[in-house]
């Protein structure tokens, strides 16, 4: 008998990787990182790129071992056991997600509005609101073609901004790129927990794992080629928008600068195309996460396991697609884009840290090397403090919005342990 063939190779992993990264992330991060950072936000990409390295290889030899759809969860549970910390963290996760969707959609209406003559912050949040309610209930339809148009749609984000990276390159301006111009180095590694977030969605090729072909040679393999392709054109976009746009235009515009940059190039014809492309991108980001990570998320959370036969279009939680919705609503009306991707690039700096704290209880049974486990937690945690300094000065808000989501998480854990007496259990044994 022969054996089936498996759904992912290398070259779908690493474009399921590539269109789960160049997402929303890029449209959203350049500006505020280019704010940050000023013309070497370049560099801040390639520290950025290289600690979700460290975080990928960690994440790829615990998908290896622990073949599981629920994996970050999964490896919390392993690492730590089955008990209140893992189970917080599980949830945690699961609110990571929810925010991350929150901070994308507040980038789609803040998109939406430049193309409305008042597009003041009202306009922002009835587009943001607008296009989570619409998923919503695309899901809740179960319309397949979503999911099966992912492709089409990571194929057009990535050509335009190829185009745009290749052909903003003959229009730089030297004298914008100086060293003479160079702000603080601090900027720069301020600005890392920030470009870090635009490498969100590299940890979705490890919850192909059971669809993989060969993993322990693919899921390493698909894992680096994504990050790398994904490196170099982050860096190559930086330095075009950097190069094409005065450090005060990038914050001035911050929130759209990826748009605004490709004016100089390509005239009002420009900034449409690029607008017109990070609304796609958004949305198809907002569709991707609700599709399954908040499915996902909610089902461990409450029921603490999936089901045997877990199918992403079979199986779906109405009840889970309904409350992420209504958790996501508050977060836009309540945070501006700035606040909020903050947030998220914390908290996923925190929960990915403590899942490699966990992968060093299992590292016997992983077989990673112990240094490269101790740089991801050093990376995650040290940057994940780095960006909460620096944005204490001008948003000292932050740490009481990340106290409340620890408490929040820690609280809802306990309630459905308590009430439930459920417990996240291991999916791999």
């Amino acid at each position: 008998m022969g054996t089936t063939k498996k759904a992912f190779g290398l070259w779908s992993a690493v474009f399921l990787g590539v269109g789960s990264m160049v997402g929303a992330g890029i449209f959203i991060v350049i500006g505020q990182a280019g704010a940050m950072a000023g013309n070497i936000v370049w560099l801040s990409f390639i520290f950025g790129g290289i600690i979700a390295l460290l975080s990928g290889y960690s994440l790829a030899k615990l998908a290896v071992r622990y073949q599981s759809r629920g994996g970050i969860v999964e490896y919390l549970v392993q690492g730590f056991g089955e008990n209140m910390f893992s189970g917080s963290m599980s949830v945690m996760f699961y609110f990571a997600q929810l925010i991350a969707v929150a901070a994308v959609a507040k980038s789609f209406g803040t998109y939406s509005a430049t193309y409305m003559a008042h597009g003041d912050g009202t306009w922002v949040n009835v587009f943001a609101i607008g296009i989570v309610l619409v998923f919503t209930f695309i899901n809740l339809v179960g319309a397949a073609f979503v999911a099966k148009s992912e492709n089409v749609i990571v194929i057009i984000k990535l050509s335009v901004l190829t185009l745009f990276g290749v052909a903003a390159l003959f229009t730089i301006q030297p004298q914008l790129l100086s060293v003479a111009d160079m702000p603080p180095m601090s900027g720069m590694i301020f600005a890392i927990g920030i470009t870090f977030f635009a490498y969100q969605g590299f940890s979705v090729i490890t919850n192909s794992v059971e669809d993989m072909d060969n993993p322990k040679v693919t899921m390493m393999r698909s894992m680096f080629i994504a990050l790398l392709i994904v490196a170099i054109l982050y860096i190559l976009t930086s330095i075009a928008v950097l190069g094409n746009l005065p450090l005060a235009e990038i914050v001035k515009t911050k929130d759209y600068a990826l748009a605004e940059a490709a004016k100089p190039l390509f005239g009002e014809w420009g900034f449409k195309i690029m607008a017109a492309t990070a609304l796609l991108a958004t949305a198809s980001a907002i569709n991707a996460t609700l599709y399954a990570v908040a499915d996902i998320g909610y089902t461990m959370a409450k029921e603490g396991n999936l089901p045997k036969m877990y199918e992403y279009n079979i199986y779906q939680s109405f009840e889970g697609l309904i409350i992420s919705a209504l958790l996501i609503i508050p977060m836009i009306l309540f945070f501006n884009l700035s606040q909020i991707t903050t947030v998220a690039a914390i908290v996923m700096l925190i929960v990915q840290g403590s899942t490699h704290i966990a992968h060093l209880n299992l590292i016997k049974e992983t077989g990673a090397k112990r240094y490269l486990i101790i740089l991801a937690i050093f990376s995650m945690f040290s940057i994940a403090g780095i960006t909460l300094y620096s944005t204490y000065k001008t948003m000292p808000e932050i740490a009481y919005y990340l106290i409340a989501t620890f408490a929040l998480a820690f609280s809802t854990e306990y309630l459905l342990q308590y009430f439930n007496k459920r417990i996240i259990s291991k999916q791999v044994l």
